[in-house]
């Protein structure tokens, strides 16, 4: 079945391509997901069988919204499998436990407010799609938390807890997905909740220097992953 990753030059996207060499990769040169005519032309051009759309901008509410609708829609369209990429900046981290899917989001951050819409958006117009969300994806190959955990000018919140995941572990795990008929939200996360500072520190394998993090930001959104588990071998 044809596999097409949007954001094929992403971190995630790459990593899909190295374990998938025949998926096809698009990056924002080849295919702009934020142009509804041009998404819709591309999928009933090459009619995917598969779509995971990894495609996001940080502060970019186009492309993190309206483009994540485009392509859930043009999937739908073809008739294609979709499995949409989230994150666990959708919760406010108010409630002092890992997170399940059955929890109520309440974004705090712009961008956890952007994915929460992207979601529903989803939702709505493929309503087969499986919607995931994630945390912070670390290496091999390095990616940009070890590029971050190197700088010396960066101070890690102490208190902002996260669940990260090996970028290789979520590849898998996605392709796993892409062949189950699993609809709706599913957490694939990493099994230990860090602060940014204790996961900064085992990526440098020294002390980073670090604070407390600053008024509005989600504090812990760790996810559980457990359903997950008990869904996919990967």
């Amino acid at each position: 079945m044809t596999l097409l990753v949007t954001g094929g030059g992403g971190y995630l996207g790459a990593e899909l391509g190295r374990q998938r060499p025949d998926a096809t990769p698009t990056s924002h040169d080849a295919l702009d997901v934020n142009d509804a005519d041009a998404v819709m032309r591309y999928f009933l051009k090459h009619g995917p069988g598969v779509v995971i759309h990894t495609a996001y901008r940080m502060g970019d509410a186009e492309t993190n919204v309206r483009g994540a609708y485009n392509v859930a829609l043009a999937a739908h369209r073809v008739g294609a499998r979709l499995i949409h990429l989230s994150s666990d900046l959708v919760f406010d981290g108010e409630q002092g436990a890992p997170y399940t899917e059955d929890d109520e989001p309440r974004p705090v951050l712009e961008y956890g407010q952007q994915k929460l819409e992207a979601e529903q958006l989803v939702a709505r117009v493929h309503p087969e799609a499986a919607i995931v969300r994630t945390s912070l994806l670390y290496g091999p190959p390095d990616g940009p938390q070890e590029a971050l955990a190197r700088r010396d000018d960066v101070e890690f919140h102490d208190d902002e807890i996260r669940s990260p995941i090996r970028v290789r572990d979520l590849a898998a795990a996605l392709l796993e997905l892409a062949g189950r008929d699993f609809a709706g939200i599913l957490h694939i996360a990493g099994p230990e909740a860090l602060s940014r500072r204790d996961f900064a520190e085992r990526l440098r394998g020294a002390p980073v220097r670090s604070r407390p993090s600053p008024p509005g930001r989600p504090r812990n959104v760790a996810l559980d992953s457990s359903r997950a588990h008990r869904l996919l071998h990967s």
